[in-house]
């Protein structure tokens, strides 16, 4: 089953629920500010991608946290507390498939359950 994690009021995460759900896919959906982002998943998330690929530096929470908050956050070794503190920083949605591959963005979600 596919899990897709980020945040329910997110348009690119609604968009990925709408296509699985108009594709009856089985999926379960983790809210990271209703379901929470503890450490194991923080682990998972940085051992499977790079802060760069993980944090989206385009949304408002980027530019509200402190330049040494975006130094510390960009660290794959510190980041783990600051992310658990500001989980809509995190690019949405992450995905992880049956087969426990990780991937983010709608892109990669579409091409992961289109048929082949």
């Amino acid at each position: 089953m596919i899990t897709i994690y980020g945040i329910s009021n997110c348009d690119t995460v609604k968009k990925s629920r709408r296509h699985l759900e108009q594709n009856n896919i089985d999926y379960h959906f983790h809210d990271f500010r209703k379901d929470g982002l503890d450490d194991a998943l923080l682990q998972q998330l940085l051992a499977n991608f790079s802060p760069e690929t993980l944090i989206n530096k385009r949304g408002t929470t980027w530019r509200q946290l402190t330049p040494e908050q975006q130094q510390t956050i960009m660290d794959p070794r510190l980041a783990a507390s600051l992310l658990a503190q500001f989980p809509a920083i995190i690019r949405r949605p992450v995905i992880r498939s049956g087969s426990n591959e990780w991937a983010i963005g709608f892109d990669s979600l579409t091409a992961l359950t289109s048929p082949s």
